[in-house]
């Protein structure tokens, strides 16, 4: 199935954390907890502002990001556990892919 947001939204794939401890020791699942990193899969085209123009996204497919514990909706979608959350609940990007954009 075939997704794409609508306006200022993302669609974000977890990126699970560590299984073990610095210390070799494994986490079980109960004991981890949901991690804030994720991978973009689909990205909305951006919202409006006053004049009707669009603005554009800061974030593109690809970018793995960070964000809030709490942030987004959790859905499924071919059997697969993803997020939708607009841009906004988005904290930052990580490995620099931000910066490699800008210059």
């Amino acid at each position: 199935m075939k997704f794409t947001p609508l306006h200022d939204r993302v669609l974000v794939r977890r990126i699970e954390g560590e299984e073990k401890t610095a210390g070799g020791l494994i986490i079980p699942d109960s004991a981890k907890e949901k991690p804030a990193e994720g991978e973009i899969i689909a990205v909305g085209a951006g919202a409006r502002d006053e004049d009707g123009d669009r603005i554009s996204m800061d974030v593109n497919v690809g970018d793995r990001i960070l964000f809030g514990k709490w942030s987004g909706t959790e859905i499924k979608i071919d059997g697969e556990d993803l997020l939708i959350m607009k841009e906004s609940d988005i904290l930052g990007i990580l490995d620099g892919s931000a910066a490699v954009k800008a210059a």
